[in-house]
């Protein structure tokens, strides 16, 4: 019996692994969205200057980099390990990351941890999907896919809120702490799940396949570590046991006496593995695993995927469209690409079964997800700015509530979409749901200084995310319905790859396009000198054209989402027409 089949040897089990995963997806997507709020408290902490913004940049871009870059071989695992395995890993990975974040003391300790939430939170949802495929059949899965959907785009409501509530009564590392908690808290639960068979064993049969020697360092390797990281002023200040907090060089709380027991406590722990006849962890499969998942390959496509992320998630989008060093690792990421293709072709188990997205439903729920992620983020980011600007001058706070209509409607429309997705076809559903987004983008395009004080902007606003909302279901039920069961895991991985790239992409582009057009319309206007030739300094006419060239610029970029939307719709149209199983 493999992974999936032992997952859904009871109905009732399945489905509690499916409501967990489905509490651990939204755990990870709000920590995708507090991170926005915690940033300047967490520069502080580990020793920047909050004006040092562009050097806090790798703690958006390291939980991105892990969330994207492997992706794709969380998601073979899953094909070939089973759903709850990977899921269960997953927290540990994500709950281990918030660990160091919460206990960090410098950047890089930060960057670690964040790289570490971004495996372990991307790796949930994948999975989470391919057990919603191993339990339903491809015409009943809809309503069930909007609903991880749905929770999926709660967190983005949820994140900032939960982020404004721990921050109003703790500091930044309590949000992390929290994190720690909640998904041990949720991998014990998949675990202490178990079929009916499991239910009939005695405790003393199950008590001893614990290894406890192994449990015991794990425990105290953790501890030793949490210890190390945070060094507690009431224990480095005392005069015998903060000895132990002394560094042997430098000033490193890796390099003294209580980080080298961490070291060893961590090596034994490993050793216990390897020798013990019940491990906790069965490292000694390793090698096995690696080899039946292609992590060469794996690791080839991860390092193409990662060189995107780095190219346009550093940049500033303000100012260019690639970070300075883009040519180079876009030259990087297409040789890894290239290598990555000619290893798909000549291994025996490639990271992406032959022939798995060769359906055109397959590859083309990948392209309309990419141009869905290319829209979106025009969203996420410019109506905030557009609210800025215009509304909410003094209020960063204010600008970001205008979104929450938008992010409400996002939830509610994965709903919706599920439920029609089994009475309306893929191709047909995705492509009007993407028009309704367009049109509001459309709409947006015209708005002026004063749209945000009539109820226009609030339809536009919620009829654009419940648009993005509704496509989420079939996008995703297309490509489960036109893939095997064994591809599912990577097939999803892939799904949310590309959705991810678009908004990245389309970040840069959309923002260099917008910009090109204020560049223009700011040498119309000419210079306050000219306009204002008794007191350039004090101009009001200048400021207002300067303001008219802002919204010129975000209307641009209006324009280019709904373009992006309409790529969508019409890609949706032509490769999601027939989908196998579905109507």
């Amino acid at each position: 019996m493999n992974g999936r089949e032992h997952e859904l040897s009871s109905p009732t089990t399945g489905f509690t692994h499916l409501v967990l995963a489905c509490v651990a997806v939204l755990l990870a997507a709000a920590d995708t969205y507090v991170v926005v709020l915690a940033l300047p408290d967490i520069m502080v902490g580990v020793g920047l200057d909050v004006d040092e913004l562009q050097r806090a940049a790798p703690v958006i871009s390291g939980f991105l980099l892990g969330y994207v870059a492997m992706l794709p071989l969380i998601g073979r695992l899953s094909d070939l390990f089973g759903r709850v395995p990977v899921l269960v890993a997953s927290l540990v990975l994500f709950a281990l990351g918030s660990l160091l974040t919460a206990a960090s003391y410098d950047l890089a300790v930060v960057v670690v941890g964040r790289f570490l939430q971004g495996v372990g939170g991307g790796g949930l949802v994948p999975a989470t999907l391919a057990l919603v495929a191993d339990r339903w059949p491809p015409h009943r899965r809809g309503l069930p896919l909007g609903v991880v959907g749905a929770v999926q785009e709660l967190g983005s409501v949820l994140g900032p809120l939960y982020g404004a509530a721990v921050l109003l009564l703790a500091d930044w590392r309590a949000i992390f702490w929290v994190n720690l908690a909640a998904g041990l808290m949720l991998a014990a639960g998949i675990v202490s799940v178990r079929g009916e068979r499991a239910h009939t064993r005695s405790r003393a049969r199950v008590a001893a396949r614990v290894d406890v020697p192994g449990l015991v360092a794990g425990l105290l390797a953790l501890v030793t570590l949490t210890l190390t990281l945070t060094a507690p002023d009431r224990l480095t200040t005392d005069v015998t046991i903060g000895l132990a907090f002394v560094p042997f060089t430098g000033s490193s709380r890796l390099l003294t006496p209580i980080g080298l027991a961490t070291l060893v406590l961590a090596v034994a722990f490993v050793l216990r593995q390897l020798t013990a006849a019940r491990p906790l962890v069965d490292v000694r499969r390793l090698p096995a695993v690696f080899a039946a998942a292609d992590f060469t390959g794996a690791l080839l496509l991860g390092l193409a995927l990662g060189g995107v992320v780095v190219t346009f998630a550093v940049a500033d989008p303000a100012t260019q469209v690639i970070s300075p060093a883009g040519p180079w690792l876009l030259a990087g990421s297409t040789a890894c690409a290239v290598a990555f293709v000619v290893r798909q072709r000549r291994t025996t188990n490639p990271v992406v079964p032959r022939g798995a997205l060769a359906a055109t439903p397959a590859w083309g729920s990948l392209v309309v997800s990419f141009f869905v992620g290319a829209a979106l983020i025009a969203a996420l980011v410019d109506v905030p700015v557009f609210a800025r600007a215009t509304r909410y001058p003094d209020s960063q706070l204010g600008a970001a509530l205008v979104l929450v209509r938008f992010l409400v409607a996002l939830p509610v429309g994965a709903l919706v979409g599920g439920w029609l997705s089994r009475r309306v076809p893929a191709g047909l559903l995705t492509a009007a749901a993407m028009l309704v987004s367009a049109a509001s983008f459309v709409s947006m395009a015209r708005w002026n200084a004063d749209a945000l004080s009539g109820p226009g902007s609030d339809v536009a606003l919620v009829l654009c995310g419940f648009g993005f909302g509704v496509a989420i279901a079939p996008v995703n039920a297309a490509l489960l319905a036109a893939t095997a069961a064994s591809a599912h895991g990577v097939g999803s991985a892939l799904l949310v790859v590309a959705r991810m790239v678009g908004m990245l992409v389309g970040l840069s582009t959309l923002t260099a396009v917008g910009l090109r057009q204020f560049f223009v319309h700011q040498a119309r206007i000419g210079s306050p000198e000219q306009l204002c030739p008794d007191r350039p300094g004090q101009c009001p006419a200048y400021l207002d054209a300067l303001r008219e060239t802002a919204l010129v610029q975000l209307h641009t970029i209006f324009v280019g989402a709904a373009v992006s939307a309409v790529v969508a719709a019409v890609v949706a149209l032509l490769t999601l027409r027939r989908v196998p199983g579905l109507r």
